[in-house]
């Protein structure tokens, strides 16, 4: 049986789903890399982030002969357009449509919630605004791996563009023979992308940041990656920014005993796809716990990838029967998955009582396939419970917000007994003064 079943009233319940979502948190994922490498993983990040800033291009090119196999040259760290247009005649037309379908989806969704500057507050001589502008530039890692995103590239370029940034490029690792899979090419130029490196790792992130002979530096990071990729975003926070520190994938499915066995098994085995990946069902329906189980051992028969999901499933998934929906969503709350599927009588209304969440997809027709590919918002979302505090990749995420202060004479004349007894009070007089100066006149405007 490859998940097991677990009641919320037994004695090790909380043990054991602690144990579970421990599993896939950064922690865990330090201590699994640590013990497969020779290097602790920050020290071996921390030296490749130095390494990079040091002796740019010619460290690049080094790690990446080592870390994925395949020897390139300064020139052949970026790729060209002409390689970029070789691998789009080289994707599918079918292909091709649906990329072009899912970018135009995430347009139109990123165009309709990109943050506008509200209008400005005016009284008494006082204006006071917010103003809302791009960053210049923005790096997106692609990861490659067993199962290169392609539509990672749409999920976070497409943003970028709407938000209005000026440069735009995108790192992903190179294959051995240092080619790019013509998909993550083709989806870059659908995206909008301004330039393509085939780099990877956590000497992407040291060149996006920190900028090297070939690659300029960026102002903004975003996009997934493994640990070294994660913790190399984390480094170098601060000289730049970023969006998130993005783990493996999750998925909570919360179902009530109307749901479909065959639909929760299926979206249970799609997220086992993604190995490591959490993937659990939540629902007060002993019937449906049991449907689902049996329904999962039919379907892993005929996947593709089934070893690779079956394990997956043993490791990280669970089906848990609590004792009403209620404690269901509550659990649910404290889980605070990336992906949230609701398949109950009440949905919606189950929806309305989940607080944290990267995703909700509400409903049985909903499943979060839709999310991955063509809906429209980002599939670039919080996972390790960090939706609690944190929110999925969004156009605004590459935007400032500026404080506009705008005073008149008088404005500051009724203001500042106020600000120089703060001042004072605080021992910072030259604060004080900068306002009793422009009074000394009576408050009249200069020339």
């Amino acid at each position: 049986m490859p998940l097991s079943v677990w009641k919320s009233d037994e004695p090790d319940f909380r043990r054991r789903l602690s144990e579970l979502v421990g599993k896939l948190s950064l922690e865990r994922g330090l201590q699994a890399a640590g013990a497969a490498a020779q290097e602790p993983p920050q020290q071996a990040v921390r030296r490749i982030i130095a390494d990079v800033r040091e002796r740019g291009d010619e460290a690049l090119i080094e790690h990446t002969e080592r870390l994925d196999g395949c020897k390139l040259t300064p020139a052949d760290l970026r790729v060209t357009p002409e390689e970029i247009d070789a691998a789009t005649r080289q994707c599918p037309a079918e292909l091709l449509e649906a990329m072009g379908l899912a970018a135009e989806r995430i347009r139109a969704f990123q165009e309709a919630i990109l943050l506008r500057d509200p209008p400005a507050l005016t009284a008494g001589g006082r204006t006071l605004g917010l103003r809302h502008r791009p960053v210049d530039s923005a790096g997106i890692y692609v990861p490659g791996g067993a199962a290169p995103l392609a539509s990672t590239v749409l999920m976070a370029v497409v943003p970028a563009r709407v938000a209005g940034v000026g440069r735009i490029a995108v790192t992903t690792p190179p294959q051995r023979d240092g080619s790019v899979s013509p998909d993550r090419l083709a989806a870059a130029r659908i995206a909008g992308a301004d330039e393509v490196y085939r780099i990877g790792g956590a000497q992407a992130i040291a060149a996006l940041a920190f900028g090297t002979e070939t690659v300029a530096p960026v102002d903004f990071i975003a996009g997934p990656g493994n640990i070294y990729t994660t913790l190399a975003k984390k480094e170098v926070f601060g000289q730049v920014g970023i969006e998130m520190l993005p783990g493996p994938s999750e998925v909570v499915i919360l179902a009530d005993g109307s749901a479909s066995p065959s639909y929760v098994a299926a979206d249970l085995i799609a997220q086992a796809e993604h190995n490591p990946g959490s993937a659990i069902l939540l629902t007060d329906s002993e019937e449906l716990a049991a449907e689902t189980l049996r329904a999962i051992e039919e379907q892993l028969g005929g996947l593709p990838r089934a070893d690779v999901a079956q394990a997956c499933l043993e490791a990280y998934g669970a089906v848990i029967v609590a004792s009403s929906l209620d404690e269901a969503i509550k659990l649910t709350n404290e889980l605070a998955p990336e992906h949230l599927e609701i398949m109950a009588c009440d949905a919606a209304g189950v929806a309305e009582r989940v607080r944290h969440a990267g995703a909700i997809f509400v409903g049985q027709w909903s499943p979060v396939a839709v999310g991955d590919y063509v809906a429209g918002p980002s599939h670039v979302l919080p996972t390790s419970r960090t939706a609690r505090f944190s929110s999925g990749l969004t156009a605004n995420d590459f935007l400032k917000r500026s404080s506009l202060i705008s005073y008149e004479a008088r404005a500051l004349s009724e203001d500042a007994e106020s600000v120089e007894r703060l001042a004072e009070a605080e021992g910072l007089s030259g604060h004080a003064r900068s306002v009793r100066i422009r009074l000394k006149d009576g408050g009249k405007e200069r020339q």
